[in-house]
């Protein structure tokens, strides 16, 4: 048999971590997806998916996922009931999350925020026009710069593309 859930989307909200009676770590959220067409108006509908997680994968998602993250979630589909208040019985449908990935970085900025380490020395231009052996010495203190120095720099020229939401097959 086979129960398995892939889905891709945004959060509908700020996601809080929570503990159930036992103290396990979880969160609740909804994942809107939208759907492969649109309305007759042209507006794009969207299905939106209740997503638990639980234990260090509840615990990442709250830390990092926020209002508006597109991020893809993997899964299976479990419908639980029960009875409410009024003895009706009532029927949830939900994703249990296995893991997820972020879809897209930070709007923010498309560079990530430079970390510096203790005795960190800022490199003088001179620098990246020595050989490695050169570039290694005096960037000992700070791999990143190391790294992005022989990878070609983040700021070479590189083209950027534009992808809207419209040219995606999902």
């Amino acid at each position: 048999m086979i129960n398995n859930i892939v889905l891709v989307g945004r959060t509908t909200k700020t996601i809080e971590l929570k503990q159930n009676k036992n103290g396990t770590p979880y969160v609740q959220f909804t994942l809107a997806v939208n759907r492969p067409y649109k309305e007759e108006q042209g507006g794009q509908q969207a299905d939106f998916i209740t997503c638990v997680a639980w234990n260090k994968t509840a615990e990442t998602i709250a830390n990092y996922v926020l209002k508006g993250t597109m991020i893809g979630v993997e899964g299976r589909l479990q419908v639980r009931n029960y009875e409410n208040e009024a003895g009706i019985r009532q029927y949830i449908s939900e994703v249990l999350v296995n893991k997820f990935t972020f879809i897209e970085s930070k709007k923010s900025s498309a560079m990530p925020e430079p970390v510096e380490p203790f005795n960190y020395q800022q490199p003088n231009c001179e620098t990246f026009n020595h050989s490695f052996e050169t570039s290694q010495s005096n960037n000992y203190n700070n791999p990143f710069n190391t790294a992005t120095t022989l990878a070609g720099g983040l700021n070479s020229n590189v083209a950027t593309i534009s992808i809207s939401d419209d040219d995606l097959p999902f």
